[in-house]
């Protein structure tokens, strides 16, 4: 049995992944390495703040490198577009409070967890507003649990 988890992914978010790993292995690596030579030349090791700070980001970085490289190998890549009956992986998805009017819509890209950034516009499958826009149609309710009580959407479009 495999413990991988299945990373989901757009295309554009599997591109800009790959990128920061390249980016990472590269260029943060070498800029590491030379900031701990520097501190290592510094001497007294004991009370080597910049050397403690260097040994911190390379621990980060290399964490960093470890997930993105773990979640590139198991990325499913979303196919976009495909669904327009249901909203799905790679919807884009146009909703109202349910008692609002259509002016007050707003328009969500259904992504993974990894790719998810709500500012933008990007909301997580497993997210409380994208589970319960998963699978619905255009014209139906999604309600979504909120601290202020249960918050009911209707789906508008689904491109």
């Amino acid at each position: 049995m495999s413990n991988r988890q299945q990373t989901y992914l757009t295309q554009a978010g599997y591109e800009r992944l790959d990128k920061e790993l390249e980016y990472l292995r590269t260029v943060r690596r070498q800029e590491i390495a030379e900031r701990l030579h520097s501190a290592l030349e510094e001497g007294d090791l004991l009370e080597n703040a910049e050397l403690e700070d260097a040994r911190n980001e390379q621990s980060f970085v290399e964490g960093r490198i470890l997930t993105l490289e773990s979640m590139l190998a198991n990325a499913e890549i979303i196919e976009e577009g495909t669904h327009r009956e249901t909203v799905g992986l790679g919807s884009v998805v146009t909703i109202t409070e349910d008692n609002g009017d259509e002016t007050d819509a707003e328009t969500y890209h259904i992504v993974g967890s990894a790719e998810a950034d709500p500012a933008h516009g990007l909301i997580s499958n497993a997210s409380p507003l994208g589970k319960a826009l998963m699978g619905r149609r255009v014209g139906e309710m999604a309600e979504v649990q909120a601290p202020d009580g249960t918050l009911t959407f209707k789906v508008v479009d689904i491109d």
